[in-house]
């Protein structure tokens, strides 16, 4: 579903501030696949997330989502394969307009417009019902301005919608990094859900190295724009942080460096 190939990337080539984010870079993702992504600061995660979304061209290798070639499309272009969670629970949704209206864009991304009246009861019984997998009540208060919400429910909102339209490959960009461990707990079990519910191709990237081990079918380890590790199956499955730092320091010959990732 999605292949990554040798890809490199530097920003600001030739300046004081030259820094070269990936170097060289592989992955291939199965459809299904369930990948997360750890890493310490500055070790590629966000860098490699947005060469895949498009955000800006990478400098040699391709990108190549369900056999399509998209190395050369815009990120707006490149949209109509994905869904995308950021870290800000702020972006994703329209603050200004209520739930079921933000419901009704992500529903109609990349379809005509008309000037048919614009939420049918029949959608929104829909809305209601996709809404009470949250576990929120949000599925009560179609109508409220998206603003009012806590970070917890807008990010929880913006979830579900990057699913609705269940898209070739879902990318999580330490989409709990700015909730607190109780809400961020409940973001991640619904991410759960409606990943294994919809069969969805999905890279989370995670600050945490226990959510990291236990979401997901596969788990790979960043250093310095390059993948070092790739555990999947039984042995992630039997992972634990102790192990995982163990083998960090094997195939890096450091130790790893994050407390807020090992403690987290």
């Amino acid at each position: 579903m999605l292949e990554i190939r040798n890809v490199y990337k530097t920003f600001n080539p030739g300046t004081v501030n030259e820094k070269q984010a990936l170097k060289g870079i592989s992955l291939t993702l199965e459809d299904g696949d369930f990948v997360t992504v750890i890493g310490g600061n500055g070790a590629g995660k966000s860098t490699m997330l947005n060469a895949v979304a498009g955000v800006w061209p990478v400098d040699e290798g391709q990108i190549i989502i369900d056999g399509v070639d998209v190395t050369k499309l815009s990120e707006h272009k490149r949209a109509a394969y994905l869904g995308r969670v950021f870290q800000d629970p702020m972006t994703g949704t329209a603050a200004t307009m209520g739930i079921e209206e933000n419901l009704a864009l992500a529903y109609r991304r990349g379809q005509h417009r008309t000037l048919r009246p614009g939420i049918r009861r029949k959608e929104r019984e829909e809305y209601r019902e996709l809404l009470k997998i949250l576990g929120l009540g949000l599925e009560d208060r179609l109508t409220s301005k998206v603003g009012l919400l806590s970070g917890g429910q807008r990010q929880a909102l913006t979830l579900l919608m990057a699913t609705l339209k269940k898209p070739k490959l879902l990318l999580l960009d330490e989409h709990t990094a700015a909730l607190d461990p109780k809400t961020a707990a409940k973001v991640l079990e619904t991410t759960e859900t409606i990943v294994n519910r919809d069969h969805l191709t999905t890279l989370m990237i995670t600050h945490n190295m226990r959510d990291a081990i236990a979401h997901g079918n596969r788990l790979i380890m960043m250093m310095d724009g390059r993948i070092i590790l790739d555990i999947r199956g039984e042995e992630k499955k039997k992972l634990t942080v102790e192990d995982l730092l163990h083998q960090f320091e094997i195939v890096s010959g450091e130790q790893f460096a994050s407390d807020k990732a090992i403690l987290g």
